[in-house]
């Protein structure tokens, strides 16, 4: 029993790429079965409920990762700088190694977006919510993400794969900016 869980969770990781390179709509059965190397009898077997079923997997795959290396840690004691800082470096980290695609993002704008609305809304909503636990600032957490994800459209857009952390780098400056300056208020006379 091991060994199908095992065999599952590759195809999760598997069905990540076909969907990061193909869209939602653009992921055909043939793809499928070319990234994942499983038959059509396996895949059902484990995604019963055809590509539907393995879109939820790997959007819950990726909203774990997500929770375990982006939120807890912001929602974790100490400076907010340093909590910052570490979302940064998982996001960039993550993002570089996927084709800078966020799936949540892409099947938001995507025919499937009403399929998965719900699951696409908890998973920007707790990023927002663990951000303003870090800064105590709702607007810069909005802001932070949406620069984020606007860095991601346009670096792909534009084929510029330095575009993403280059504007990275300029959001985690100005969100450490705004939370230092929350934190330690300058002292009235």
């Amino acid at each position: 029993m091991a060994r199908v869980q095992a065999e599952r969770a590759d195809a999760v990781l598997a069905l990540a790429t076909t969907f990061r390179l193909h869209g939602y709509e653009g992921t055909s059965l043939t793809a499928i079965t070319a990234q994942t190397g499983l038959g059509k009898g396996s895949l059902y077997h484990f995604f019963p409920g055809g590509k539907e079923d393995m879109a939820r997997a790997v959007l819950d795959e990726v909203g774990d990762w997500f929770r375990r290396e982006v939120y807890e840690p912001l929602r974790a004691d100490g400076p907010a700088d340093q909590r910052l800082a570490a979302m940064f470096t998982a996001v960039e980290t993550y993002f570089a190694s996927r084709h800078l695609v966020c799936l949540f993002a892409a099947f938001a704008l995507g025919q499937e977006r009403d399929r998965f609305a719900a699951v696409i809304a908890a998973y920007f909503s707790e990023w927002l919510d663990a951000l303003e636990t870090a800064t105590g600032d709702r607007e810069l957490a909005a802001d932070t993400v949406a620069t984020l994800q606007g860095a991601l459209i346009l670096a792909r857009a534009l084929n510029d794969p330095a575009l993403f952390p280059a504007t990275a780098a300029r959001a985690q400056s100005r969100a450490q900016t705004r939370a230092r300056a929350r934190a330690h208020p300058p002292l009235s006379s």
